[in-house]
């Protein structure tokens, strides 16, 4: 049977966008959806008395959130199959649980209760950041969480941590049949001050040895799945910026993340912390264990 795709939910309207990309990227899996919801209600409920509260329990709450969620999926796609559960538990740690099971988690970019000048919501960054599945945080315009542009753009970083990131990018631009860009940022050592690349030898052989990677990192992946359009390119620059810039025009930007064993705190680096918080369109952490 197939891992489900694994979708956080609260009732705010980021975690209905998620709701509605996880349906579409589920039928074009063929996998099932399992909404979640999570939260410690029982520890602040325990010791309250509930005669002549006009507010409805957490628990009352969250059995309207996941079921309005579910009529909302099945009403999307009704070939997709819908479970549900409510997990009285911290919403990272219900998250993270249910990774080691999933297809990969999808999450909104802000939950309820979260304040508003948050570019990403603490659940979203930590889940992001230590599961260990492919972890989704939907944001961006309507042309991007539709798939109107027609392309994925895939962040070639270490080949240490990548290679699970390309077979998901591959992946992924097979179900959506559309095109995939793959960008390899490479930095030059000698710049004027804050001006473009000095053209020279140094340049020359750091441009070089970004395309001789690139193509190591890519090369099978494109011998294997012909019908997909790939264009890749190297640009020197900060990748996190490069990659900002480029998920405008984007449908999913996918980044590659390490996992050490054993680690328990955070992992994640400077390229994907920043696209979390600032691309444009949908952003996939594929985590590698290394």
């Amino acid at each position: 049977m197939s891992l489900p795709l694994v979708v956080g939910v609260d009732g705010s309207d980021g975690s209905l966008l998620a709701v509605d990309w996880a349906v579409d990227e589920a039928a074009r899996h063929d996998v099932p959806l399992r909404l979640v919801y999570a939260s410690r209600w029982e520890r602040y409920e325990a010791g309250v008395p509930s005669e002549g509260t006009e507010r409805p329990s957490e628990r009352v709450l969250a059995e309207h959130i996941v079921a309005s969620a579910a009529e909302r999926a099945e009403t999307r796609c009704p070939d997709v199959k819908v479970t549900t559960d409510i997990l009285p538990e911290d919403p990272v740690y219900a998250l993270l649980r249910e990774a080691d099971n999933a297809h990969a988690v999808v999450t909104g970019s802000r939950g309820r209760g979260e304040l508003a000048g948050l570019l990403l919501g603490s659940v979203g960054l930590t889940v992001a950041g230590r599961a260990h599945c492919p972890v989704i945080v939907v944001r961006g315009d309507g042309t991007a969480l539709a798939g109107g542009h027609g392309r994925i753009l895939l962040g070639a970083g270490d080949p240490a941590h990548t290679s699970e990131a390309v077979r998901f990018a591959f992946e992924e631009a097979v179900a959506r049949e559309c095109a995939l860009d793959v960008v390899r940022a490479w930095p030059c050592p000698r710049r004027e001050a804050d001006g473009p690349a000095e053209p020279g030898e140094g340049a020359r052989t750091h441009e070089a040895m970004a395309s001789a990677l690139l193509d190591s990192l890519v090369g099978d992946a494109v011998a294997a799945h012909p019908r997909v359009e790939v264009r890749s390119v190297t640009v020197e620059g900060p990748a996190h910026r490069i990659l900002v810039d480029r998920s405008a025009g984007a449908d999913l930007v996918v980044v590659g993340g390490r996992r050490r064993n054993g680690h328990v705190g955070l992992q994640l680096g400077r390229v994907a912390h920043a696209v979390l918080h600032h691309a444009r369109c949908p952003v996939a952490i594929v985590p590698q264990t290394v």
